[in-house]
């Protein structure tokens, strides 16, 4: 997954939102998924989707890099999410990766 934020930081970004679902949307999706996995397992209640884009700073101007780091600090719960990490790849895949 890190592999694939790499190659997304070096596209132009309209590269990344174009499609429905777009490969941001996508990748974003599995993160936000992967945080609601670990706030859940963590023991904490009511998580909800406002909260995981808050951990994320999801506000800075560089959705990509605010991604690669929740990646990194998710890592485990994104084993969990393999089927749609591949999916992603796929994707990326599609457009040119």
């Amino acid at each position: 997954m890190l592999a694939l934020l790499d190659w997304m930081a070096g596209q132009p970004f309209e590269r990344l939102v174009v499609g429905d679902p777009s490969l941001l949307g996508e990748v974003e999706a599995i993160v936000v998924a992967a945080h609601r996995d670990w706030y859940e397992a963590s023991g904490r209640t009511g998580w909800t989707e406002p909260k995981a884009y808050h951990w994320l700073r999801y506000e800075d101007p560089d959705p990509v890099r605010r991604l690669a780091e929740g990646v990194r600090r998710l890592e485990p719960e994104l084993v969990r999410q393999e089927s749609q990490v591949d999916a992603a790849i796929a994707l990326a895949h599609r457009l040119g990766r």
